[in-house]
């Protein structure tokens, strides 16, 4: 007879389990390909030359195509989801202070981190509660290419549904 094996489900973070000034460092970075910023471009009904027109673009300040920055800001947030969210948020609430600082191009890669600014426990959800994040993207030279704050909803230990 074999022993019961372990069973280790992926998730996010229980919101008990959030504290303050913890940063967590995101892996694996994501390398931005052409491909990438012309499929999202396109599918999101955004003609800016700027993702699209190689030519238009290169008569611009910044002489090539740029990654459309709802990509970037999309692909920030979404590698943050593994290690805090996963199966453990009730919603995301919202965005404050989005950035661009510095634009991203074709053949960058992106590394996220996310840094804890606070929880506090929902006043009209109970068994919830609210969690501010840092989210901050830097292209391969660490150069800061996108930071948003953010809010989510997330479910306590013993109060999210099995």
């Amino acid at each position: 007879m074999s022993a019961p094996r372990k069973v280790v489900r992926q998730r996010g973070l229980w919101f008990e389990e959030f504290e303050e000034g913890t940063v967590y460092e995101h892996a694996p970075g994501r390398t931005v390909t052409e491909a990438d910023n012309v499929l999202f471009t396109t599918l999101t009904m955004n003609t800016q030359s700027l993702h699209l027109d190689a030519a238009w673009a290169g008569r611009q300040p910044f002489g090539q195509r740029l990654v459309n920055s709802m990509f970037t800001l999309s692909t920030l947030v979404g590698a943050s989801v593994a290690q805090l969210t996963q199966g453990t948020i009730v919603a995301n609430l919202g965005f404050e202070e989005v950035r661009f600082p510095h634009p991203l191009h074709h053949g960058d890669t992106l590394y996220s981190s996310s840094e804890i600014l606070g929880a506090r426990p929902s006043s009209s959800r109970p068994g919830q509660g609210i969690v501010r994040l840092k989210h901050v993207g830097r292209n391969q030279d660490g150069v800061v290419v996108a930071e948003c704050t953010r809010s989510v909803l997330m479910w306590s230990r013993d109060a999210a549904p099995q």
